[in-house]
């Protein structure tokens, strides 16, 4: 992808109608652009949190997630297709995020979950996220033990200055010096299929779990960013790549109605991450 500066020249050849450089970049798969999605979209994702266990029909569960944003190495951040030369973008704005999460049970065994993270500021960060999953579990026979099988996806928009924050912009050696801090535009577009297999100890009030699954990853992104000459950066950036996850963790009921749940999530050669989820269950 052309720099900034050959954006410029181009532009001011052509006259104040033409100062945009909107550029469509699709990074291969082995480029520090598609490892910096693959390890995004690990935190990201609306994967099971508890362990597999039937759900009434009508019966409706709601939680709250909390999610660890593990730092990505600053290699991976620094772009080697769409913006060389750059430096790292500016990913590691927030350490964790909440998910609020509600299920509800089906007929026939399945139960359908949905989550939306409403667009509130937090560190220069606003996001608009959906997460939405259907899934349907089968008893395996004796000791509890039960198998899921679940379709999910997560959708929406993240903003912030991911390009060009408040330091870039002071910095002379950057080529956001002296321009606007980028209020750029990340759709995650993360779409999952995944089966776990859940187990009772204690007599039933510790429920260790297993799982694994395939991610389809088709981010989109945006740079929204004006520099020092009045030049519009709005370079797309678009990948797709296919990634394997593994995860594991355990549901401890407190109460009856009240369970916590604790889960590593990973996708071997990306990243890991760990989850924490509250969950109250409401019958019918």
């Amino acid at each position: 992808m052309p720099r900034i500066s050959v954006a410029l020249g181009l532009a001011l050849s052509f006259g104040p109608a033409a100062m945009e450089a909107q550029v469509l970049c699709s990074p291969p798969k082995d480029s520090h652009e598609a490892q910096l999605f693959a390890a995004l979209s690990v935190p990201l994702a609306f994967s099971l949190v508890e362990a597999p266990g039937g759900l009434a029909p009508g019966a409706v569960r709601l939680g709250l997630e909390g999610t660890y944003l593990p730092n990505i190495d600053q290699d991976i951040r620094t772009s080697t297709i769409c913006r060389p030369g750059k430096g790292p973008e500016n990913t590691d704005l927030l350490s964790a995020f909440p998910r609020p999460r509600g299920a509800v049970g089906l007929p026939g065994g399945l139960r359908l979950e949905v989550s939306w993270i409403p667009p509130i500021r937090l560190n220069q960060v606003k996001s608009n996220l959906v997460g939405l999953s259907l899934e349907r579990g089968v008893p395996m026979g004796g000791r509890g033990i039960g198998l899921t099988v679940r379709a999910h996806g997560t959708f929406g928009l993240i903003q912030g200055p991911f390009t060009c924050d408040d330091e870039n912009l002071r910095d002379p050696a950057s080529e956001c010096f002296q321009g606007t801090r980028s209020d750029d535009r990340y759709h995650p577009n993360i779409f999952g299929l995944e089966g776990a297999l859940g187990w009772s100890l204690g007599g039933g009030r510790v429920r260790p779990f297993l799982g694994g699954g395939v991610n389809l990853l088709h981010p989109r992104f945006q740079v929204n960013f004006t520099n020092q000459f009045g030049v519009l950066d709005n370079t797309r950036v678009r990948v797709n790549r296919t990634r394997g996850v593994l995860f594991g963790g355990a549901t401890w009921m407190a109460a009856p109605r009240l369970g916590l749940s604790g889960q590593i999530y990973s996708s071997p050669g990306d990243e890991v991450t760990g989850r924490v989820t509250l969950n109250y269950l409401i019958r019918p």
